[in-house]
């Protein structure tokens, strides 16, 4: 029996990270939403070119096929669209055999606050006001990033990277170090090596992220020839002696990565560059500038408190 919606990994994505909305975003810049509507419809059946979120959406999804009695995961897309200038996204999404069947347009309204009706685990979009809107009221969300991705059809395996502080933990230790520096951080964390992290934006996603993991653990353990999907990674600037409260946080949520990295501030392209995320998450941008890699912006505390801006799409 398929899992109800209340039980699924849910992500909702705009038609800006999904799909290359570059030609038809410069027409609704410079000639306004009438031109946009037009070129849309003139455009009906010209297909989309994928974006950079594309490649994550294409094998999440693929959890479906694997497990078609449980139907684990959705796709939902949240869009500034109306449904007249939505009917290309849609088109573009059947052209690709993308099993995405739930949407909200929104006729140029946000549609941000949609995220909890449909049990969102994370909102993915190149709109940074939206994004930023979301993490305000509490709603797990990531901004795209520009790229050139490439997707690899003939990899199925689904690789993704995440931050720690400020991503899957809160910001109460990169506060102590941004405040105080690294000395009085190392001094905090191993003060408190014990006491498990609050979580963070994405803590949920990781979460469940875990119980798909434990999906394939079992269909390995019934068919040895099953090959697994899913493969997750921790890249965080932290280390020894900090690292302890990180290996604390993640045994009391009962997850675990395929990979954590504890870098002492090296440069986590070093690692980015062999892992090959189909996403990677960090609160920081300037840890984000690798531009062959999808690479997503989590705007959340002390990191953010500047309001750090990164270009973004319209997405209406």
């Amino acid at each position: 029996m398929p899992f109800p919606i209340e039980d699924k990994l849910v992500i909702a994505v705009s038609s800006s990270a999904l799909f290359d909305l570059s030609e038809s975003d410069q027409v609704f810049r410079e000639q306004g939403p009438a031109a946009y509507k037009q070129f849309q419809e003139q455009n009906l059946n010209k297909v989309l070119k994928r974006g950079v979120a594309f490649p994550f959406i294409r094998r999440f999804l693929s959890f479906n096929q694997r497990f078609p009695t449980e139907q684990p995961v959705e796709v939902v897309l949240l869009s500034r669209n109306s449904p007249a200038t939505g009917k290309r996204v849609f088109r573009s999404i059947e052209h690709y055999g993308l099993g995405i069947s739930r949407a909200a347009f929104v006729s140029g309204a946000s549609p941000f606050s949609y995220i909890p009706a449909f049990n969102a685990s994370l909102f993915l979009s190149g709109n940074e006001t939206d994004v930023r809107s979301a993490v305000v009221a509490s709603y797990p969300a990531g901004l795209v990033l520009p790229s050139k991705v490439k997707d690899d059809s003939s990899d199925s395996e689904l690789r993704i990277a995440f931050d720690f502080d400020g991503v899957l933990a809160d910001d109460e230790s990169e506060a102590v170090f941004k405040a105080d520096g690294l000395e009085k951080f190392q001094e905090y964390e191993q003060q408190n090596q014990n006491r498990v992290h609050n979580p963070g934006p994405l803590a949920d996603l990781f979460r469940k992220l875990a119980a798909l993991q434990a999906l394939e653990e079992a269909e390995l353990s019934k068919d040895p020839n099953y090959e697994r999907v899913l493969r997750t990674s921790i890249i965080t600037a932290r280390s020894a002696p900090t690292h302890e409260r990180v290996i604390t946080t993640l045994e009391s949520w009962g997850v675990s990565p395929n990979e954590t990295f504890f870098l002492g501030g090296m440069d986590k392209s070093r690692i980015l560059d062999i892992f090959r995320p189909h996403l990677f998450f960090d609160d920081q941008t300037s840890h984000l500038n690798a531009r062959n890699l999808a690479m997503v912006h989590v705007p959340f505390g002390v990191a953010n408190a500047a309001g750090n801006s990164v270009p973004q799409a319209e997405d209406v």
